[in-house]
């Protein structure tokens, strides 16, 4: 692998890890001034912004790229760059038609699409009055997140990954402005605040991708869509991708309607959601954006062997970061949502007039309990995002769709089966079977095509992370039994001793896979030359 991938992966990471921290910032805000469960407002908020959400981690994180970059970077280097630029022109032709008549659909049947996200708001109409509301103001963020999707491609082909990397702030940004303007008034208006201000993160981030294109030359004039042959194969291209791509955001859309028929279950579901998409985001989605063009490059030269090494570091790198990761979601789930939505919410809203926390101790026992079973699906969720991009490098959708559709297919049935007897948990356990379902099956498929090998360093790697892994949950669990008498060495503030103590498992893990050789510097400052 060379070290262009670590050079462009630490720049997707760093920007990712910087709009992820925001975007903690903005939940804790979000849910120390709506709260969750019992409260119509924070369901009603975070169902209407499932859609777009979906559609911004699909076009922006890697599903629209599946199909896009490979068949625009073949016609960069058959044709040149005025080829390359005039497909692109054709392909946002087709999306602003397209989503602008989807667009004009929801915003006059918003109740119809309400409906079909949260059916169990029907019984509670100032809930569903909500939802409609919110929809109607967020939806446009769909279109400009898959303009944003659109020039991302653009250039993540050309190498440039800061841009589009960096543009996710401005949603996390204008949210935080908006709740903290209107965190004093009646809730149902902060809400709406709330709304307009995701609408004002679309703006913005549309904004910074078209300076991005116009400095590299890139920036795309609209033209009047035509059904082009090259539109035609990058449909069908595209259409399996999203799919493919998408299970795990469709998979989490069937869950938001199942779990709207339990008050407070879309809330608590989201807020675990969030928490585990940093280290989803900063390991899985970074080096899914990387790897696909590197991937795709490579395969293009006939370098099956580069590639595949490419693909089992990814691998390596993803378990080293992912894998503990998921061990703290589990041991220490109860501990972080009541840090985060109770103890630093409720200091940092105290300098804003805000008294308290809007989330109760039940809400941080439900979003733990959803948190510790999405962390046992943490794994299969970022190395979902790494094996398909070497399907989609080889222009090959419909393979990794017809596993999606399995995997979508586990989902609702598990979910249904399961939510009479746990509730909204079924939710998260369905979305994690799911997930480990279309992992095993995109892994086996290749393993015997011959273009993955699992073993040799990789296997040994896996063993060692493993190792300090346990290391590191002996040492939490051990923290954990003395929380409370380290709360008042610092200040009785809980929250405080919370952080110490990830803090110190961090080092703790650091040291273990160090002394164990589960990573070693060397490794990522040449490229490898085994397997």
């Amino acid at each position: 692998m060379s070290g262009n991938l670590f050079k462009s992966l630490a720049t997707v990471s760093g920007m990712t890890m910087l709009s992820r921290v925001l975007g903690f910032v903005r939940q804790i805000f979000m849910a120390g001034v709506i709260g969750a469960g019992g409260n119509p407002v924070a369901d009603a908020f975070w169902a209407a912004f499932r859609m777009p959400n979906m559609f911004r981690r699909l076009f922006a994180e890697g599903a629209f790229h599946a199909a896009f970059i490979p068949m625009f970077q073949g016609r960069k280097v058959d044709e040149g760059n005025e080829a390359a630029k005039a497909f692109a022109e054709e392909v946002l032709a087709g999306l602003v038609f397209i989503l602008t008549l989807l667009t004009a659909l929801v915003e006059l049947a918003a109740p119809l699409f309400v409906y079909l996200i949260a059916a169990g708001f029907e019984q509670e109409p100032e809930k569903f009055a909500l939802t409609t509301l919110y929809t109607r103001i967020m939806f446009p963020y769909l279109m400009m997140m898959s303009l944003v999707g659109l020039l991302s491609g653009v250039l993540n082909s050309l190498g440039r990954f800061a841009a589009s990397a960096g543009a996710p702030l401005a949603l996390n940004v204008c949210l935080i402005v908006a709740i903290l303007m209107y965190a004093n008034a009646d809730i149902e208006i902060t809400g709406q605040a709330a709304s307009w201000g995701v609408f004002a993160g679309g703006l913005v981030q549309l904004g910074i991708l078209m300076w991005g294109a116009w400095r590299q030359g890139f920036l795309l004039k609209l033209r009047l869509p035509r059904l082009t042959p090259s539109m035609k194969r990058l449909f069908l291209l595209g259409a399996p991708g999203f799919i493919s791509a998408g299970a795990v955001q469709i998979n989490l859309i069937i869950g938001t309607n199942i779990a709207s028929r339990e008050p407070g279950a879309v809330s608590w579901l989201m807020n675990a959601d969030q928490l585990y998409q940093l280290p989803l985001a900063v390991v899985g989605i970074a080096l899914a954006v990387v790897l696909l063009p590197l991937l795709s490059e490579r395969v293009k030269a006939g370098d099956e062997k580069g590639a595949a090494r490419a693909l089992n570091r990814s691998l390596e790198l993803s378990a080293l970061l992912t894998i503990p990761a998921a061990a703290a979601f589990v041991i220490m789930g109860e501990p972080i949502c009541d840090a985060l939505f109770r103890g630093i919410a409720g200091d940092a809203l105290s300098v804003f007039g805000v008294k308290r926390s809007a989330f109760t101790p039940n809400d941080v026992a439900m979003t733990a309990a959803a948190l510790a079973v999405f962390g046992c699906g943490l794994p299969a969720f970022v190395w979902q995002k790494i094996f398909l991009p070497a399907y989609f490098a080889r222009e090959d959708t419909r393979t990794p769709m017809n596993y999606a559709l399995i995997s979508i297919a586990i989902n609702t049935v598990v979910a249904l089966a399961l939510f009479p007897f746990i509730g909204f948990i079924a939710v998260a356990v369905a979305t994690v079977l799911a997930a480990w379902a279309q992992v095993i099956l995109l892994a086996q498929k290749l393993y015997r095509q011959k273009l993955f090998s699992p073993g040799g360093r990789l296997a040994s790697r896996f063993l060692r992370i493993l190792i300090a892994t346990v290391g590191m949950v002996a040492m939490l669990i051990w923290g954990l039994s003395y929380i409370e008498e380290a709360a008042r060495l610092v200040w009785n503030r809980e929250w405080i001793a919370t952080v110490l103590l990830a803090g110190a498992g961090i080092i703790i893990y650091g040291v273990f896979a160090y002394a164990l050789g589960a990573a070693r510097l060397a490794d990522y400052k040449r490229p490898p030359s085994g397997a």
